[in-house]
């Protein structure tokens, strides 16, 4: 049972329609940031984490530190302290790969016709 002056967060909702600016706050309740984009594995179907618009930058939230996705907020399965350390969001993205033109046919039918930037 909830208790009485425990806000209402609304109905669980799926990470596909979870929209940016709602608010996030760690699992004592305290606001941690907004929602600025989620991250989904496309080719698996499956909830990756969220990027939160915090006072301090942009951070990073892996999916298992994500305890519910609701109408109206995000809580996360960590205290106050733990929220703080969120990593910072990589910028730049993953890394980036270039077409490897040296490389010849047996390198390319390998798989090895590509180089890292």
């Amino acid at each position: 049972m909830s208790r009485p002056d425990a806000p209402d967060d609304g109905y669980a909702i799926s990470y596909k329609v979870l929209e940016r600016g709602t608010p996030v706050v760690d699992r004592d309740g305290g606001e941690v940031g907004t929602v600025r984009e989620v991250l989904e594995n496309r080719a698996e179907h499956i909830f990756d984490g969220l990027v939160l618009d915090t006072p301090d930058g942009q951070r990073f939230v892996d999916a298992p530190e994500v305890a519910r996705i609701a109408e109206r907020r995000v809580t996360l399965a960590l205290d106050a302290e733990q929220a703080a350390a969120l990593p910072e969001r990589d910028s730049a993205g993953g890394a980036t790969f270039r077409a490897d033109v040296k490389g010849g046919r047996l390198s390319r039918f390998l798989g090895g016709g590509w180089k890292r930037d």
